[in-house]
């Protein structure tokens, strides 16, 4: 028997062989990848959740909540989000109203939504405000379309980041003899799985958006 590390193990001093010290290393790192693929896990929600919500705010020529709810609004000395001063609802297809809590708000509401970008018309009636989305030009809903790939794109370049990330932790622990060869290729097909899953995941909603916004 070849001597290993020193490990204690009930009060006695213990001193392991190679394949002892080579099943502790294995079961530490076990432990260490799971937290990584709960981490993916989470990672990877968080990606396509950014992604659903970027696509809620593309203007496709129909009323919807979640155009100005994530408009910054300066309120009471600091800048929140619109939805967290009024409530948004829908008048119509093509209607947004929003309704402050505070009417003093108004103006403010409305500045925020004309700075936003969005291109939408604020319109203040003392009490409220509507919205009237307008309809969409082809050309319009073709860039729309372009804008939503790009998004689509950024969330897939955001899950390869994080997988990369993995794979190295993954390839070092080999390196260092913390896992065997056929140990790292699991990993990595795990990986590999969960990362295609995500990415199946985008191309659905982007195809799904596109669809959306093509349709008059």
């Amino acid at each position: 028997m070849h001597a290993g590390i020193v490990w204690i193990q009930n009060g006695f001093v213990k001193t392991l062989c190679a394949c002892e010290k080579s099943d502790i290393l294995f079961d530490t790192f076990s432990h260490a990848f799971s937290a990584m693929l709960s981490s993916l896990d989470s990672d990877l929600k968080k990606v396509i959740d950014h992604l659903h919500n970027e696509f809620a705010k593309l203007q496709v020529g129909r009323a919807n909540p979640a155009l100005v709810e994530d408009v910054r609004v300066h309120a009471y000395g600091s800048v929140q989000t619109l939805k967290s001063v009024a409530s948004v609802s829908l008048l119509d297809a093509q209607t947004i109203v929003i309704s402050p809590w505070d009417r003093a708000l108004l103006r403010d509401i409305s500045a925020g939504i004309t700075a936003s970008g969005l291109g939408l018309n604020p319109q203040d009636n003392g009490e409220s405000i509507t919205i009237r989305v307008p309809q969409l030009t082809e050309e319009r809903r073709r860039d729309l379309v372009k804008v939503a790939g790009k998004l689509a794109e950024e969330a897939k370049v955001g899950i390869r980041n994080v997988r990369q990330d993995i794979l190295k932790t993954v390839k070092a622990a080999e390196t260092n003899k913390e896992i065997s060869e056929d140990i790292r290729k699991q990993h990595e097909t795990t990986v590999q799985k969960k990362v295609d899953d995500a990415v199946k995941q985008i191309d659905e909603m982007t195809k799904h958006k596109e669809a959306e916004i093509m349709k008059v």
